[in-house]
């Protein structure tokens, strides 16, 4: 019963399990859709669904080409989340105690968007600026899937949508107040990915490619709050 207890204080602490971490990174989510979108294509480069779908389309009508280019992003998303396993294998193996292994991966994602500032906005830069996006969101997802102990994500929007209606069915059914509280906060989490929209749209229609620094002073943040995340305790 103690070490339940103690295990549970633990979890308590996690640092990149809390609602104002996964907050934040939603914000940052949804102000890279809508960033991608509005200045590089009208383009979603958070998620791969769409890519995907669109790749299925060219191969059933032949068009090997546009299927390759929509391929390449789907690749990219899917070396983001190997890069993240890699990193975090290798923390944990070496036992870091200077930089927490999550830190790294958000230092590498505001290094990276803020790369993507300065691509050219041609049809050929901007495939490049897309990939880029997805890469560095693979490796977001990839590094912060929990949320209080419970599952989401933080640069998409359906699965915490879902999640969101499950426990307010399951407050509703049960009378539970612990489940009312964790359907909110999935709400509260979509809250934050519609504002990093709005954000976003508001500061490239003023400063076009030039405003991706505005999620990088975000991700910042995030990297000052892991600062205190507990390195022994990796899920």
């Amino acid at each position: 019963m103690a070490n339940r207890q103690s295990l549970k204080s633990k979890q308590r602490q996690m640092i990149s399990e809390s609602f104002r971490l996964g907050a934040l990174l939603a914000l940052v989510g949804g102000f890279l859709d809508a960033y991608s979108y509005t200045t590089r294509g009208q383009v979603f480069a958070t998620a791969e669904t769409g890519n995907i779908v669109l790749m299925s389309l060219n191969l059933s009508r032949g068009d090997f080409r546009m299927a390759l280019h929509y391929l390449l992003p789907i690749c990219v998303y899917a070396l983001g989340i190997l890069v993240v396993k890699n990193v975090e294998d290798n923390a944990n193996q070496h036992h870091l105690i200077v930089i927490h292994w999550r830190q790294i991966i958000i230092f590498c994602e505001a290094c990276v968007l803020m790369c993507v500032t300065f691509i050219p906005q041609t049809p050929r830069m901007n495939l490049l600026a897309n990939v880029l996006i997805a890469f560095v969101s693979s490796m977001q997802v990839q590094s912060f899937r929990k949320l209080k102990g419970l599952g989401f994500a933080t640069t998409m929007c359906t699965g915490n949508l879902r999640s969101a209606m499950d426990r307010l069915h399951c407050a509703y059914r049960d009378k539970s107040r612990a489940e009312l509280i964790n359907g909110l906060r999935y709400l509260g989490i979509i809250f934050s990915f519609v504002v990093g929209v709005f954000i976003s749209y508001r500061l490239t229609q003023r400063w076009g490619t030039h405003a991706m620094p505005a999620a990088v002073c975000v991700l910042v943040v995030v990297f000052v709050l892991l600062v205190r995340e507990p390195r022994e305790f990796e899920m």
